[in-house]
């Protein structure tokens, strides 16, 4: 993983003197709540609910075993011995008070992390495939030039007050787990006729109010163009972009309304104009970076690793289930990716105690190379573990409460924090979350491949429009609601969902759920997600199930 050079270390010790200052100077009244509102959410605080919310920053998901350990010591020390894995593999704090805030950030820099552009009208966290570097089934590894895009984009003066957020997504492999269609620009790592590796670039992705799925810009961009082609996009949006309305400013609304052939138009002119010069990628420049994100040294496969699992598999029913579920194949023999549910039944998606995350991080020494990374679905991956290790793997993380075999199943839901914690939802989906997952744990293996999503509220954090059956909480007179789409989908064949009928309150959405579940298992052929069987066989039958009969 990337190691933060002198510059990088200098950097985040003047911002957090410099923030240390705004913090005094909010305490002492010499700056006034509206005045600081926009320094703090630049460095990831959020005034929710009951508290501050603290952002962190995880680029392209990936962890050391330092940096878990200090996201541990911040749950113990600074809020209630847990954190939050959120959509954008970022971790959230709920509990945080303002004036501890300087020495959270002076703990992260101490592991090389930060809070900074969590929040705020700018580039965010830049996020990727969490096989990255160990799937057989991607070009090449789309970490480096995450890395690549968060050292251009970080306080970058001619981005740093966009008309609205930003948000980039890299992918290299034929299946797409980084949700690239719905990001403001996203990024496939191709080949050309020539056999020529560049980028695919779309444009004009987002959910929230108004869900669209990103469209071509570019189809082939070659690597050492990508700075200079972005910043020629972003040049566009921020002389474009709507700042008279919030709910028109994002990058998406602009390509609607100029069309994606006018948009394509105005970025190719900005960028013939431009002096590329100082953007260009060298292949140097480009190797530099590759030489931090360098394959492990992977010892000669365990000959007995196969026959171990094997024999543990045939013996253990549980560990035979979690092994189907929550592995999956590598590039390198005798190895496999892990996929850790953070999705207990009963329990919160995402959350993980302070306890859960040391552990997960003398794991990742043990079981690893000393690595892991947080997924855009709330989970924790693994990706180098020998196949011969499987077995005592899944025995620690099951007894640390952490061996939930539901990864890509109906249990492994996503939700946002929702109106428990966040003053923006109109509805609760923790607790829809946790009822709806005890639910339809026990029809997982009938219903197969499964992707729900729950949001709180129209912002999509829980990225509704795009699940396979999609839950967003709406308030009705006062009284918490839930609408429900089906067919939606983030992966290479992303759509967004249709609404099926009028909101259910929250103890009928089991029941929907289930006579939609129903449709699919009654019509789907062989092999076919829910997302398929839909559009071959449309809404109707969906409808009819939940509300033919009311």
């Amino acid at each position: 993983m990337y190691r933060y050079d002198e510059f990088d270390r200098r950097f985040l010790e003047e911002r957090t003197a410099q923030y240390r200052d705004q913090v005094r100077r909010r305490l002492i009244g010499q700056l006034s709540e509206e005045e600081f509102r926009p320094l703090r959410l630049r460095n990831g605080l959020y005034l929710q609910l009951h508290a501050y919310m603290y952002r962190i920053a995880i680029p392209y998901g990936t962890l050391s075993p330092a940096q878990l350990r200090m996201l541990a010591h911040i749950a113990r020390k600074y809020d209630r011995g847990y954190g939050h894995f959120t959509t954008r593999q970022n971790m959230q704090f709920n509990w945080i008070k303002l004036d501890e805030t300087p020495d959270i950030m002076a703990d992260l820099a101490s592991v090389e992390m930060h809070s900074i552009q969590t929040s705020g009208n700018c580039i965010r966290n830049v996020t990727s495939d969490p096989f990255a570097g160990a799937t057989a089934d991607e070009i090449e590894d789309p970490r480096p030039w995450c890395e690549i895009i968060r050292q251009w984009s970080t306080l970058h003066p001619e981005f740093s007050w966009l008309p609205r957020k930003f948000k980039i997504a890299v992918s290299a492999s034929e299946k797409d787990r980084a949700a690239v269609h719905i990001h403001d620009i996203g990024l496939y790592i191709v080949k050309n006729a020539a056999g020529e590796v560049g980028f695919q670039v779309l444009v004009g992705g987002g959910l929230g109010r108004t869900p669209i799925m990103g469209k071509v810009l570019r189809e082939f961009l070659p690597k050492k163009d990508l700075l200079s082609y972005l910043e020629a996009a972003l040049r566009i949006y921020n002389e474009y972009g709507r700042r008279d309305n919030i709910y028109k400013a994002r990058i998406k609304i602009m390509v609607q309304a100029l069309g994606i052939d006018k948009m394509r138009e105005e970025v190719e002119a900005e960028w013939a104009q431009m002096d590329h010069t100082p953007l260009d990628l060298s292949a140097e420049t480009i190797a530099a970076i590759y030489a931090h994100f360098a394959p492990p040294s992977y010892p000669a496969a365990d000959p007995q690793g196969e026959a171990t699992l094997a024999k543990a598999v045939a013996a253990d029913a549980k560990f035979a289930r979690w092994t189907k579920h929550n592995t999956h194949p590598h590039k390198q023999p005798g190895y496999a990716i892990v996929t850790v549910s953070l999705k207990p039944l009963g329990k919160p998606p995402g959350d993980v105690t302070a306890d859960q995350m040391d552990l997960l991080a003398d794991m990742s020494e043990r079981y690893g190379f000393g690595e892991t990374r947080v997924t855009h679905e709330q989970n924790i991956v693994f990706p180098d573990v020998r196949k011969g290790d499987l077995p005592a793997f899944y025995a620690e993380i099951a007894a640390a409460g952490m061996g939930t075999a539901n990864a890509g199943l109906a249990s492994d839901i996503i939700a946002c924090p929702g109106l428990d914690y966040c003053s923006l939802a109109n509805a609760r989906s923790i607790p829809v979350a946790e009822k709806l997952g005890e639910h339809l744990a026990a029809r997982e293996e009938e219903i197969g491949p499964m992707k729900i999503k729950i949001s709180g509220c129209i912002n999509a954090c829980g990225h509704h429009h795009v699940g396979h059956i999609g839950i967003l909480g709406v308030d009705k007179n006062g009284e918490e609601f839930y609408q429900i789409t089906v067919g939606g989908s983030a992966d290479e064949q992303s759509a967004v969902g249709t609404i099926v009928g009028r909101a259910v309150p929250s103890d009928e959405v089991n029941s929907a759920v289930d006579k939609l579940l129903d449709v699919y298992i009654q019509h789907r052929s062989d092999g076919e997600d829910l997302p398929a069987t839909y559009r071959r066989i449309g809404a109707e039958p969906f409808k009819e199930a939940v509300y033919g009969a009311r």
